[in-house]
């Protein structure tokens, strides 16, 4: 039956449009589809944006995705459309089923709209998922069109009598209704949500404020482009002509016009001359090099200028971010640095293509164009066969996209995991678990494999595609072109100027792509950026310059809260009813000597838990020394940042008066935080140390004065005070060492000092103190409350404010504070507390270890605090530290040699390991390519693949030289042999016979294309082979160095190896060296070609060679420089947004948010001024070597031209002279730059290299497994015999010659002042440290014997620095999975955690955050105390390990350790002597020896005991 839309009946009346075209129903049913392909066009691109690339997608959080206005009612009414849809199209094929012919026009537009309607729900979901409501006018079209074409049909039913006894008429009108109102629903939604769509007026108001700010440089930039582009043209058109002219017979140049008795030249006779071709030729190439490379500078400069402006807009906002949104997951610390590092580079990079996005469609349009005007109809087919495929392309690029995001998380788990294994390397190694954390990164790093195959898959087919589609379009064009058009043109001029099109063609199709994901990636880190710059923020201080009223007067200048506003908190009268009438008080009371004065304060983290702190009243005296004391968890750290007004206040008021500046002399007044009205808020700066010391990437000097002036008599008050002089002394620069990032060069007890230090030196009236002793021992706490808290603050009349578990010192306070489950529990003086307190006076007398009438006696203590203590006391304290100093250094010069090889990477033994990290290494290695690293990583990938790898990419350049030879030499016959060379009648078949070249050309093509697939996949899989082995390879080897590695080389330095160059040869070196090697057997191929065609090229090549080795080697120097200044000046930038993030309570404390900013703009400029030169230098580099390729083809085209003009050449030749010529254009710059590319990503490979030429610890043992008991140690019998230890063979020892013999069960207390070897003396057990000399016997074995896993996992160590693993409590208590829930249940109840780990949610299977931030530095301690318990050895040893526990717990923890391991043997290094009072032996250390050795009571009864001064010394 025939078909046809309208129906094929002789007499139908569908055709018939004499009554008007809307009388005729075949007319109006083809209007009905115009709306259903109109959505399809529109859509299916978005769509396939959205879908195609998870980059493009924004990352939705289940708070934020809001439905839009009528979303419920437009699902109900998508439904019924599509029912009644359904319905018509039945109706349509049952009244279709009677007729003669098929009608399709009565069914196929129902059908359409059943498709558009799906359609527009899923276009719908991803709109309203990816909130860009703007995008839903699209939609709003769409039901326009529909409803007024259903509209049209159903008045035209209405005029032809058609009534409700027809179905059709009814369907027609249930659509027009429901097509009505889902139009006023589209309304409705774009009404309301592009007015009140907070995040996309905040993504219009950027873009509007950057195309303000950088518009008219990027319409310059676009300018430059596009004339580029057109003048790119020039190439083919001038091969058209010389060709052409080249190709007729007579070639010779011959002017027709002759007036006056001369001849005249016109226009087209002028052009037609192929030297002037030549010669135009080359003048279109300077200028097209020229636009392009001003194009490109003009559009990355302005992107620079973007990054920087977007960055310091970043900055700004991250100075009043809230506290609680920064630390409780709303906006962490890595989303921000996301935000600087990636989303700002996107911006940049998306400014930088954005004129392609013009340019493009331009360039394809005009490309067209010439094609057919060359070709005709066969050139459409070839630019549709690129047209075709470049959605693979892009879907390909997508996928690659896809798979590099999947990389990337994957290799962020991996970093991770390695940074914790690497940080934790200590524990790892005493604990005898390397081979499970090492099997935890394998593990994610076969996950992060399996991504990076799947992203080698992708890279080679996007290479595939890129050198593949250019031989098929040609291919198919050309064959087409002889095959179905017998009198085509096909002379060489056609054959070269077409290709050389194609070529042009081919390039913004594949950039597309690129374009694409790159405005669709920009789309998103505006609306990322728009969403954090509307985040939360703390509130601004605005106030008045003037004094503000004091004693409750009334003043006109009121400020803004300090608080953070919260939209979702719910209600919470109860808190502020119940301290209604305390605040009523603040206004009207008479002032006191109060410096702040908290009144019913309820206080919160976030914005909808419930108050951290409750009902807190206090005050803390102005001039005075406050103690805030409680045990672990209770509040105290949350106390003094609420006071500092960096937590969320539910209720409550907080007032402050500043003592008179000291260097201003001016009187600051109360200023209030209330509830019920404007909050006013004027604090002077306060000099704040965090309970987690906070440092710059600075000098120690820097770190302690702190941007404040420098002032030498009172730098050196604090440094004695701190005692932080012979810590200087060992730093190989002194104070002027550079501290690493985060003060990873320097102990916790060093960074403590140098945080508190910092507090001291600065001149503001209020010092916060949070925990300042918790990583100090007895001496240095007792020099630092002496000479830095009593003397040199509170002598100076500074209010302080101490948090302390040093319960010791309370009688130095002039206030304290006592905190419990987050509230007060009294406050008031000692004496206050011991009247009204008793038991808990009692409880402190108990544990402060001091006798009653000592306390009783505090009145008269602080009588005589500034009368009797010694005035040479700070000095004699001094000096003392100067003794222990000269000790230390006889004692342990390996420690030394240590701290200062750790201190500062770029000394010479780092120098040697880390040549590459060394800029001045670097500047030694200049002019050198890296062969040698080159030879490495080539000689990795194994046997089979390199000898692969070198003749696929010979074979198939050589491939394609023939398919072009082939095609000169068909063009060529095809001009000699066609029709106007032959004379034949007409009766004979002139055309020529094109077959066999087709065939020939075909093949070839077809060999190039598999060559082109098998090329791109062998590089890939080279560098992914090379990639698995040689991070396998790191891994074994870092893992298995000895400790003396990890004490002498910086952790960032190792963990640069895993990160920065594994990625580097994951992702980056194939790719480069595909790259390099195209690039450079490309420009040697056209470079042999044009030789072949004219070999008096060979004379002129030399010359150019010779300036393009020196531009080269130039660039190349200045390439790698300028590349590791950018780095160089990136890394401080960064390094500042992250020590910003996590000092910013410190820096707001110090109000130093404007020099904050004003180092980041110094910091932000040096890197732009760093990236400009760098593209500056490569667009040095491509202007010289495009002109140089400019003078290639002008050197290449006047020597053919010449010689066939001599007929010693033929066209097709000329033709294949030039095009390889301008090929060499192309691609000169891409070698040289490549070539650059792989010298500095060598590095990695180099550097990678010299670590695994790291020694590592000698594992096996001398006895067999056999001989080893199962459950040795079994009695903890421990024998030292002659035992000397030192790090390193080549430095000093750390033991001399001891001696010491412990029985089963007992409990050894060690003690020492620091530097007298008792770390070292632990670290002995478990083989850490090199025993040259003596022997340790445990339980009759020689420990030197044993395999060291065997000896590690049989003993457990508590470290001073509690380390927690990210993951669960489980997990960090028992990783290797040995023991049951009871166990570790029985563990956590005697490290005083069960009831905090059973009210966590999952208990055992709780989450640990990274470093354990989650719980306090105390809390984190006793889990590494219960991780101890669960493996239960017979051997037990304690390094410090109740540094960061209150006395009350440690108490606690002691009894358990006589206790409940009563039948272990127990060594405990004592932080505070009082805690090994109850040993069974007493060890006490000097200089690397025992100095005494007895029980605790014989060595106290002695008078000249070296132990009973420390007793007394720690009372």
């Amino acid at each position: 039956m025939p078909l046809a839309f309208c129906g094929s009946e002789n007499d139908s009346a569908a055709y018939k449009v004499d009554q008007g075209v809307l009388n005729n129903g075949c007319f109006v049913d083809a209007l009905n589809v115009v709306p259903h392909v109109f959505l399809f066009f529109i859509t299916f691109p978005i769509l396939f944006i959205g879908w195609g690339s998870q980059s493009a997608k924004v990352h939705i959080h289940h708070s934020t995705w809001l439905h839009f206005p009528g979303h419920n009612l437009r699902w109900i009414l998508t439904f019924m459309l599509l029912f009644v849809l359904v319905c018509e199209i039945a109706e349509g094929v049952l009244s279709d089923g009677v007729a003669d012919s098929r009608h399709l026009h009565l069914y196929m537009p129902a059908g359409m709209a059943f498709l558009a309607a799906i359609t527009s729900v899923v276009y719908y979901h991803n709109i309203e998922t990816s909130n860009f409501p703007k995008l839903l006018i699209a939609l709003l079209i769409y039901w326009t069109l529909a409803f007024i074409t259903k509209t049209i049909k159903f008045v035209k039913f209405y005029d032809n009598a058609i009534g409700f006894s027809q179905l059709r008429f009814c369907l027609t009108g249930l659509l027009v209704i429901l097509y009505g109102t889902l139009l006023t629903v589209e309304i409705n939604v774009i009404r309301v949500r592009g007015k009140g769509s907070r995040y996309s007026q905040g993504s219009r108001a950027i873009w509007c404020a950057l195309s303000h700010a950088f518009g008219r440089r990027l319409v310059l930039s676009s300018t430059f482009r596009i004339l580029a582009d057109f003048l790119g043209f020039a190439g083919p058109l001038c091969i058209f002509g010389i060709v052409n002219h080249l190709g007729k017979e007579n070639g010779v140049f011959q002017p027709k016009t002759k007036f006056l008795g001369v001849y005249f030249v016109s226009s087209e006779e002028f052009l037609a001359n192929a030297y002037v071709l030549a010669v135009l030729l080359f003048l279109a190439l300077l200028l097209q090099r020229t636009f392009l490379q001003a194009s490109y500078y003009v559009a990355i400069e302005t992107g620079i200028n973007l990054r920087g402006a977007i960055q310091t807009k970043i900055y700004n906002k991250i100075m009043h971010l809230s506290t609680s949104n920064l630390s409780m997951g709303e906006m962490t610390a890595g989303q921000i640095c996301n935000l600087v590092a990636i989303d700002t580079n996107q911006l940049m990079w998306f400014f930088f293509l954005c004129p392609n996005l013009w340019a493009m469609p331009a360039q394809i349009i005009v490309g067209v164009i010439l094609l057919y005007y060359l070709l005709g109809v066969s050139a459409l087919i070839g630019a549709a066969v690129i047209i075709v495929l470049a959605p693979i392309q892009y879907f390909v690029a997508t996928k690659l996209s896809q798979a590099q995001r999947s990389t990337l998380e994957y290799s962020n788990e991996r970093l991770k995991k390695t940074n914790e294994m690497l940080r934790g390397i200590k524990l790892l190694k005493l604990y005898a678990w390397e081979n499970i954390f090492r099997a935890q990164v394998e593990m994610t790093r076969r996950k992060e494999m399996t991504s990076l195959k799947a992203f080698a898959i992708y890279t080679s087919i996007s290479i595939f595609m890129n050198t593949a589609i250019p031989i098929a379009a040609v291919l198919i064009t050309f064959v087409s072109h002889v095959s179905f058009f017998k009198g085509a043109n096909f002379s060489p001029s056609v054959a070269f100027a077409s290709l050389s099109l194609f070529h042009i063609l081919v390039t913004p199709l594949f950039l597309l792509s690129s374009v694409v994901r790159s405005t669709v990636k920009a789309l998103v880190s505006v609306q990322k950026l728009s969403e954090f710059l509307s985040s939360e923020e703390i509130g601004k201080d605005q106030y008045s310059q003037h004094e503000l009223p004091y004693k409750g007067q009334s003043s006109k200048s009121q400020a803004v809260p300090l608080k953070v506003v919260n939209r979702k908190r719910p209600s919470r009268d109860d808190c502020r009813n119940f301290m209604g009438h305390l605040q009523k008080l603040g206004p009207d009371e008479e002032p006191d000597d109060s410096c702040v004065r908290i009144t019913g304060g309820f206080f919160t983290w976030t914005s909808d838990g419930v108050p951290t702190l409750s009902n807190i009243t206090i005050r803390i005296p102005q001039g005075q020394l406050t103690m805030i004391v409680g045990q672990v968890g209770c509040g105290k750290s949350s106390l003094l940042l609420a006071t500092l007004g960096e937590m969320q206040k539910i209720s409550g008021e907080i007032s402050w008066n500043s003592l008179p500046d000291s260097e201003t002399g001016e009187d600051s007044s109360p200023e209030r935080e209330t509830n019920t009205g404007p909050d006013i808020r004027k604090r002077g700066p306060v000099a704040y140390a965090s309970q987690k010391p906070w440092l710059l990437n600075a000098t120690v000097e820097e770190n302690i004065t702190f941007e404040s002036p420098f002032n030498k008599q009172r730098y050196k008050a604090v440094i004695d005070a701190c005692s932080l002089q012979p810590d200087i002394d060992i730093l190989p620069h002194g104070d002027q060492t550079q501290i690493g990032e985060r003060g990873i060069n320097l102990s916790g007890g060093q960074r403590q000092r140098i945080s508190v230090a910092r507090a001291l030196y600065q001149h503001t009236n209020v010092v916060f103190l949070d925990d300042p002793f918790s990583a100090l021992d007895i001496h240095l706490s007792d020099h630092l409350m002496q000479a830095g808290i009593l003397e040199l603050l509170r002598e100076d009349k500074r209010t302080v404010v101490l948090v302390t578990h040093k319960l010791q010192y309370l009688p130095h306070a002039d206030w304290i504070i006592a905190m419990k489950d987050g509230t007060i529990q009294r406050e008031g003086t000692l004496k206050d507390i011991q009247m009204s307190e008793s038991q808990l006076f009692e409880q402190w007398k108990t544990l402060m270890n001091r006798q009653g009438q000592e306390l009783e006696k505090e009145t008269v203590v602080i009588e005589r605090k500034n009368m009797e203590v010694p005035k040479g006391l700070p000095r004699a304290m001094s000096s003392r530290d100067g003794l222990l100093l000269d000790e230390e250094e006889e004692e342990e010069p390996s420690k030394r040699d240590v701290t200062v090889r750790s201190s500062l990477p770029l000394t010479e033994d780092m120098a040697e390991s880390e040549e590459e990290d060394n800029l001045s290494s670097l500047l030694r290695q200049r002019a050198k390519i890296p062969w040698q690293a080159c030879a490495k990583y080539l000689s990795t990938a194994g046997v089979l693949l390199l000898p692969l790898l070198f003749f696929s990419q010979l074979l198939k350049h050589i491939v394609l030289v023939a398919i072009d030879y082939c095609l000169a030499n068909w063009t060529d016959s095809a001009l000699a042999l066609g029709p106007a060379t032959r004379n034949c009648s007409l009766s004979e078949d002139c055309s020529f016979d094109h077959r066999v070249y087709a065939m020939v050309f075909t093949a070839l093509c077809s060999l190039g294309i598999v060559l082109c697939l098998i090329t791109s996949v062998t590089v890939e899989w080279t560098g992914l082979k090379v990639a698995k082995r040689l991070h396998r390879s790191l891994l074994n080897q870092i893992i298995l160095a000895p400790m003396r590695f990890f004490e002498t080389t910086p952790l960032g330095s190792i963990l640069n190896r895993f990160s920065s160059d594994c990625n580097t040869i994951d992702q980056h070196i194939p790719s480069t060296l595909e790259c390099l090697s195209r690039s450079t057997m490309l420009c040697v191929s056209a470079l042999a070609v044009i030789s072949y065609v004219t070999p008096v090229f060979l004379i002129a090549l030399l010359p150019l060679a010779i300036v393009c080795y020196f531009i080269q080697k130039y660039f190349r120097v200045a390439s790698r420089d300028l590349q590791q200044l950018d780095d160089s000046t990136q890394l401080p930038l960064l390094s500042h947004f992250s020590e910003t993030m996590e000092g910013l309570t410190t820096i707001r404390a110090f109000r130093y948010e404007a020099l904050f900013q004003q180092k980041l703009l110094k910091y932000t400029d040096s890197n732009n001024i760093a990236s400009l030169f760098l593209t500056a230098a490569n667009r040095w580099l491509e202007v010289r070597m495009e002109y140089i390729g400019a003078c290639v083809v002008l050197i290449a085209a006047v020597a053919s031209i010449t010689k066939s003009l001599h007929k010693e050449l033929p066209a097709g030749l000329v033709g294949l002279g030039i095009t390889y010529a301008l090929m060499v254009s192309n691609y000169l710059n891409w070698m040289v730059r490549n070539l650059a590319d792989m010298e500095i990503q060598m590095g990695a490979v180099k550097r990678i290299h010299g670590l695994l030429k790291t020694e590592s610890e000698n594992y096996e043992g001398l006895l067999a497994p056999s001989l080893i008991p199962k459950n040795w140690p079994v009695q903890g019998k421990i024998q030292i015999q002659n035992l000397s230890v030192r790090y390193d063979s080549s430095l000093k020892p750390v033991l001399n010659h001891v001696n010491a013999h412990i029985s089963p069960g007992q409990k050894i207390g060690i003690c020492g002042r620091t530097g007298s070897g008792k770390s070292s003396f632990s670290l002995a057990f478990f083989r850490m440290v090199d025993m040259f000399e003596g022997r340790i016997v445990i339980d009759g074995i020689d420990i030197s014997k044993l395999p060291l896993q065997t000896l590690r996992s049989r003993l457990s160590i508590i470290l001073q620095d509690p380390i927690l693993f990210s993951g669960t409590i489980r997990f960090n208590l028992d990783p290797e999975k040995k023991c049951s829930d009871s166990t570790l249940w029985e563990a956590l109840e005697i490290a005083q955690l069960k009831l905090v780990v059973k009210a966590l949610p999952g208990g055992l299977d709780a989450i640990v955050t990274e470093g354990g931030e989650n719980f306090s530095q105390g809390q984190r301690q006793l889990f590494c105390l219960a991780r101890a318990f669960v493996r239960k050895t017979s051997i037990f040893i304690m390094d410090e390990a109740t540094a960061s526990i209150d006395m009350a717990t440690e108490n606690i923890l002691q009894k358990v350790v006589m206790t409940a391991f009563a039948d272990r043997t127990v060594v405990t290094i004592a932080h505070r002597v009082h805690t090994i009072l109850n040993a069974d032996l007493v060890i006490v250390m000097k200089r690397g020896a025992i100095l005494e050795y007895d029980k605790p009571e014989v060595l106290l009864s002695r008078p000249d005991s070296v132990f009973a001064s420390f007793v007394r010394a720690d009372k």
